[in-house]
């Protein structure tokens, strides 16, 4: 049986073995510490009936340990470089397929049909590169696909974020925008040693759950996600004036008269703001009938 892939010594085996070279256009740092592998693979709560989802899995790391408890994993590889290496580092295991596809541009709910079994408990979980990280997990949320949830690796201040409650620094629609479709935590802290290169950010992983339906009634879900985005347009500003300035629709009057209605103070920030106020502002707007 070959050593896991995921110790310096093995990883450095294969990078010499292809000659293989980073690319920093793909954002590729590989993981070389099966304990936080195996973390991973735990928080996902992924069992040997379980389908997986992976994005970029580079040489294979996260892939093995996961193939080693799962039935099934899909994993989708942009870089042609790492096709051979894969081939030859997963050749012991035969539940793993590996799409050659950018997952922005990939089709994966009809991967998803292709790939496992209808109503099959499904997982995505990835080490993100982190130049992409927050338009994957938008797509992943908002192509509302039927998966259990996903658990990734990413830069901390993206997991933050995405995790931050109203009040605090880190809020923002970004946090909104991931917990109108799941639950968010982000569930352990990974120092950039664990990784080659060393990446020049600690790493985090957030684990996402996605909801049956969203916590809050939305009458028109684009309008309060174009509210969202333009109250934290300029963070310093207030409600009103980040609407007034951000969102086609409508006067200062009609706005105000929004906030009035949905009793939000306009002098207010958007950080302070909970997911349940954005959606009085949208829903008035909308039934004001602009």
């Amino acid at each position: 049986m070959n050593k896991d892939i995921a110790t310096p010594l093995r990883t450095r085996a294969i990078l010499e073995k292809y000659k293989f070279n980073f690319k920093k256009s793909l954002g590729q740092n590989f993981l070389i510490d099966t304990n936080i592998l195996d973390k991973i693979v735990d928080y996902a709560g992924v069992t040997e009936s379980s389908g997986v989802i992976e994005i970029g899995p580079g040489i294979g790391a996260l892939t093995e340990q996961l193939a080693k408890r799962a039935e099934k994993v899909v994993s989708f590889e942009i870089d042609q470089r790492l096709l051979p290496v894969l081939k030859d580092t997963l050749s012991l295991y035969d539940n793993i397929d590996i799409i050659h596809s950018d997952v922005l541009k990939a089709n994966v709910k009809e991967v998803i049909r292709d790939s496992f079994e209808p109503g099959q408990d499904l997982m995505v979980v990835a080490n993100l590169p982190y130049y992409v990280t927050t338009p994957i997990l938008m797509k992943l949320l908002e192509e509302k696909l039927p998966i259990r949830g996903i658990v990734v690796m990413i830069q901390k201040e993206v997991a933050d974020r995405i995790s931050a409650k109203p009040g605090t620094k880190a809020y923002g629609s970004l946090s909104i925008a991931a917990q109108y479709y799941a639950t968010a935590e982000s569930v352990l802290t990974v120092p950039k040693t664990v990784f080659v290169p060393q990446p020049n950010v600690d790493s985090a992983v957030l684990r996402l759950t996605l909801r049956d339906e969203p916590p809050v009634a939305v009458d028109d879900e684009e309008l309060f996600f174009n509210v969202v985005r333009a109250s934290f347009a300029q963070r310093r500003k207030t409600i009103l004036n980040n609407l007034v300035h951000n969102l086609d629709y409508g006067d200062k009057e009609i706005l105000e008269s929004a906030l009035k209605a949905s009793e939000i103070d306009p002098r207010r920030r958007g950080e302070t703001l909970s997911i349940a106020e954005f959606a009085r502002i949208s829903n008035t707007l909308l039934a004001q009938g602009k």
